[in-house]
């Protein structure tokens, strides 16, 4: 899968990166080297976006029982990493979620980290089908939103 994809996913990271305009180190991985279904990673320290195909398509066939838009779904999980890497408000809450005092706290602010890098990605795929990313940005928050028994805004 991964070779044969390979040229496909570096159109799509080519083109994302010149639409965001960041400077972030690229990385592609076949697998997440946890026991994890983790799409991608953002390294602050580094900079740098980790991207795991193997994951991404898994995940796109439990959300969607297809990986029939494995190529729309990686869009969307780089689109919210680069969020993270051009979230200017990142450092900040990073540094709040180290100095939480509350599970509630450390929840809240995580939920807004993760906001953040969703409401860029959404800035950055205009075109993207709305209920396909709408549902994949459900998802990713829901485990945040359960913690803290929120309804979505």
């Amino acid at each position: 899968m991964f070779a044969l994809n390979k040229e496909s996913l570096d159109l799509v990271v080519h083109e994302l990166l010149k639409r965001s305009g960041s400077q972030a180190d690229i990385k592609l991985e076949k697998h997440f080297p946890g026991n994890r279904i983790a799409g991608g990673k953002y390294s602050m320290g580094t900079h740098t976006v980790t991207l795991y195909a193997e994951e991404i398509k898994n995940q796109c066939q439990q959300l969607f029982a297809s990986a029939d838009r494995f190529l729309d779904y990686f869009a969307v999980v780089f689109a919210h990493e680069l969020g993270h890497a051009e979230d200017a408000e990142l450092k900040q809450l990073a540094s709040h979620l180290d100095a939480c005092i509350t599970e509630q706290e450390r929840w809240l602010t995580a939920l807004k980290i993760e906001e953040n890098a969703w409401a860029f990605a959404e800035k950055l795929l205009p075109d993207m089908d709305k209920a396909f990313m709408q549902n994949i940005i459900y998802h990713s928050l829901k485990p945040y939103r359960d913690q803290l028994q929120m309804e979505p805004a």
